[in-house]
């Protein structure tokens, strides 16, 4: 028995694969053209990727939220899990790789599902709460540009409602948080982001060890 959180060597790691791992074929087409890519550390893990769809079931999530978009991967989990008459707002600000992510939408036939808005996040998220979305939303995801996670999740509360969640993708950074030389704009930014929301009386939180590092959130 182990009293803290298992390191998993390739060996371990692939048998979690093993016997956890239901991943689609188109998800996995997805995944591997990603691979190919220049931004290709973006991608979230498949492990991570079922998580995500796990909760979308277990939630009942019919509204939700992304942050960060790239290829397309971790929407097209939540939209597959959603009910038909789910809908997702997916925001991003890169139209080349929103594009790649759209063919794949398409592909699965949930691109009624997603509604892609295509603009600086924080935008998008303040026009959802002038619309009066406050505590519309079941479920959001964050997953997008590190020094303005304070700002995404603080809108993000404003709309998830009652026993909603929030997943915080790379909350771990590879680590870097707990190495005092590490100083750049996104790993103090991270740091910062980690405090602020253990800090938050607001919330009951939760960080496992999934992929980067994930934080799930609900309001207290």
């Amino acid at each position: 028995m182990s009293r803290q959180s298992l390191q998993l060597d390739d060996q371990v790691y692939d048998y979690l694969l093993s016997i956890s791992l239901h991943e689609s074929d188109l998800l996995k087409k997805l995944r591997n053209e990603t691979a190919e890519l220049p931004l290709a550390r973006m991608q979230i893990a498949p492990e991570q990727g079922q998580f995500l769809s796990f909760l979308i079931k277990v939630l009942n999530v019919k509204n939700a939220i992304e942050i960060g978009v790239f290829t397309g991967y971790s929407s097209l989990c939540i939209a597959m899990a959603m009910a038909d008459n789910g809908k997702l707002i997916a925001c991003d600000i890169d139209e080349k790789y929103t594009n790649l992510a759209q063919s794949y939408w398409s592909k699965a036939g949930v691109e009624k599902k997603i509604d892609l808005r295509l603009a600086p996040a924080i935008e998008t998220l303040d026009k959802l709460i002038d619309e009066n979305k406050t505590g519309f939303y079941d479920f959001v995801f964050i997953d997008a540009h590190k020094p303005e996670y304070i700002d995404y999740y603080e809108r993000s509360l404003k709309l998830l409602k009652t026993g909603g969640v929030i997943a915080v993708d790379n909350v771990l950074w590879d680590g870097n948080p707990v190495n005092p030389e590490k100083q750049d704009e996104d790993t103090n930014a991270i740091r910062a982001f980690n405090e602020h929301v253990f800090q938050d009386k607001r919330v009951f939180i939760s960080t496992i060890p999934v992929g980067d590092g994930v934080t799930l959130v609900t309001k207290n």
